[in-house]
């Protein structure tokens, strides 16, 4: 569950990027400085950072990547802020790319695996501008409140419409999942396939609407159950773009 923002420097300077990055639990300012690469796959980048002290530390490392399917060149990072390492991609929308700009997102890289659904709660409702949605998804272990913002990086079929956004503890908007409209070939009913990140896991979840909910703004949420319906490459999650 992490998100934040990366900023190519154009003035010269020891740091190549600068930006920050967010989850619920923290808000760290950080830097990608060029490392002299001993192999082709050696990282292109240090990640470094402030510590508390006041003490510039590296805390992980970057790469310059191409989209195998897009050719959009990217930059992905292997991060440890002392709870363990995670990845994370930094990514341009495609206004970005088009001016040329050194703006990039930075956008959690979900894993291969997947949580079972077991009992989850949840309510989704769309709201009455920007084509956006309010929901939460909850069980015994874990209570999210989201939102669903439509997707600026979609340029394929089968990228996500929209992507899940929770809030860090300063309110910064954190990227947890992705979701697509999708329609059902037995019924003709539309619903929305999620894939969130929650603290258990990759989560799949459909949120439909029942007889009585149909034609309104409110969709409940149910576990996701694979009959063959859910969206093309809806497994592709947050790597949409890489």
């Amino acid at each position: 569950m992490f998100a934040g923002t990366l900023t190519r420097n154009t003035e010269t300077a020891a740091a190549q990027y600068s930006g920050m990055i967010h989850s619920t639990r923290f808000d760290i300012a950080i830097q990608l400085e060029t490392r002299p690469k001993m192999s082709e796959r050696s990282p292109d980048y240090d990640v470094t950072a402030v510590n508390k002290s006041g003490r510039k530390v590296r805390i992980g490392t970057a790469w310059n990547e191409t989209g195998n399917t897009s050719g959009n060149p990217y930059i992905s990072m292997q991060i440890d802020v002392g709870l363990g390492p995670f990845r994370v991609n930094a990514v341009q929308t495609l206004e970005a790319r088009a001016a040329q700009s050194g703006e990039f997102e930075i956008i959690p890289l979900v894993s291969n695996g997947l949580m079972k659904s077991g009992s989850i709660s949840g309510e989704l409702t769309a709201m009455d501008a920007d084509n956006a949605f309010a929901g939460y998804i909850a069980n015994m272990m874990f209570d999210l409140d989201f939102m669903l913002i439509e997707n600026d990086y979609k340029s394929e079929d089968t990228h996500p419409d929209y992507r899940v956004e929770v809030s860090s503890p300063r309110g910064k908007p954190i990227r947890v999942g992705s979701a697509w409209m999708a329609k059902s070939s037995r019924t003709g009913n539309e619903y929305l396939s999620l894939l969130i990140n929650t603290p258990d896991g990759d989560l799949r979840v459909n949120a439909v609407q029942n007889e009585e909910q149909r034609g309104g703004k409110t969709f409940s949420i149910i576990p996701f159950i694979d009959g063959g319906e859910q969206p093309q490459d809806a497994g592709a999650g947050l790597s949409l773009v890489a």
